[in-house]
């Protein structure tokens, strides 16, 4: 199996599980359980992963609140902060069209409450000024009213891979005085991430993202300056400083801190291998395949600074002339394991809202592909990928 459906899960690094394996096996303690040397074991490998973590995205040990991902680090961050909110007369809360689900449903929920939404559109693939999935820091702060409490805005986008401007975002934010939450689960490895830089109160990550365990994720709360207040959604054992009772999951959080520490460590040589990679896979895919076209941002985007508007091993397509869902299970027949989007809206039947939202039809958003490389994928599997492609779009439009 060729594996490049790297956005959904990565396979783990196999130094990290070398880190974890001792906390599965002998020392098995509970971090609760400081009474004795086997449970302060424990408790001293979640501090020292505390620290770790909080070092790679600029943070202070405090301020890391360890989840079990992404989803519920979000979570806590949009219905934590609405809980407060409540309290101060606070009612509405600000986001993207193109917001991965795990922020986009709990904001449907606070909906139902009678909390107001606003979502703000990005740039689609008919606009002339922006790349294709960008949101203008102005049309955020439109968006703002006297009652916002938060903003919550995706770092990097999981299914086309643009990279939202959160510095100039957040300072309009700082302006205003609500809460800036940021979905960063895509962006370790990839591109820097430093929570002050970015100028978030809230920052949610996720292990399986970055070649660490599934199961494992952090939520960094600011605590430094104007602090981030609020409400837990799980109560229990007060374990997290009582933002997130539970025993604590002591592998899993080594594992998250080993990985994320490797990830930001490969930042000097691994983005550029993985440009490489999939710039290769492109050109193939263009010059095989005959009515092929890039969905998102162009691979050579940059900003104002320099940097990538779109992560460096993100590549989505679509392919006209085929049907999408049948392209895709051709390809897993022949071994190739890639996606049409998010794996968390996979159990819906309905196309990609990010692709809706960029202005794709609904048959170009069924007919889109979604690559993901890891710092395991080779040179070779590339060009075997892009080879089973052409010879699946062969195959499918000649029936």
């Amino acid at each position: 199996m060729i594996y490049l459906d790297n956005h959904a899960t990565t396979r783990i690094d196999p130094r990290v599980l070398e880190a974890m394996l001792p906390w599965l096996t002998d020392h098995y303690g509970n971090a609760g359980s400081v009474t004795h040397e086997m449970g302060r074991e424990a408790r001293a490998a979640v501090e020292e992963a505390r620290t770790t973590f909080a070092a790679t995205i600029g943070a202070e040990p405090r301020e890391v609140v360890f989840t079990s991902g992404a989803t519920e680090s979000a979570n806590l961050a949009i219905l934590g902060a609405a809980s407060r909110a409540r309290d101060r007369g606070l009612g509405h809360v600000v986001t993207l069209e193109t917001e991965h689900r795990a922020v986009l449903d709990p904001v449907e929920h606070l909906e139902r409450t009678g909390v107001q939404v606003t979502r703000v559109a990005v740039a689609g693939h008919d606009g002339v000024d922006d790349p294709p999935g960008l949101v203008r820091p102005d049309a955020v702060a439109a968006a703002l009213r006297p009652d916002t409490f938060l903003v919550s805005v995706l770092l990097a986008n999981n299914e086309v891979g643009v990279v939202q401007d959160v510095p100039a975002i957040a300072r309009v934010i700082r302006e205003h005085g609500a809460l800036l939450h940021v979905d960063c689960a895509q962006a370790i490895g990839r591109i820097p991430v430093a929570v002050d830089a970015l100028g978030a109160d809230l920052a949610s990550f996720s292990g399986h993202k970055c070649h660490g365990p599934k199961g494992a994720g952090a939520l960094y709360v600011r605590r430094r300056g104007r602090a981030a207040r609020l409400d837990p959604l799980v109560y229990g054992g007060g374990q997290e400083r009582g933002l997130r009772s539970g025993t604590l999951d002591v592998p899993a959080i080594v594992g998250l801190a080993a990985a994320a520490r490797r990830a930001t460590e490969a930042l000097g040589t691994e983005p550029p291998r993985l440009r490489a990679l999939r710039d290769r896979l492109w050109s193939r895919l263009r010059s095989a395949t005959s009515g092929i076209t890039l969905n998102g941002p162009p691979l050579d985007a940059v900003d104002a600074a320099g940097m990538p508007v779109r992560l460096v091993n993100n590549l989505n397509v679509r392919v006209s002339g085929v049907d999408g869902q049948t392209l895709l299970a051709t390809l897993a027949d022949a071994g190739l394991a890639v996606s049409s989007g998010s794996a968390c809206a996979s159990e819906t039947p309905r196309p990609s809202h990010v692709l809706l939202a960029l202005g794709l039809t609904e048959d170009e958003a069924r007919a889109s592909l979604r690559f993901g490389l890891s710092r395991f994928t080779t040179e070779a599997e590339i060009d075997h990928a892009a080879d089973l492609i052409a010879a699946g779009v062969a195959r499918l439009r000649a029936l």
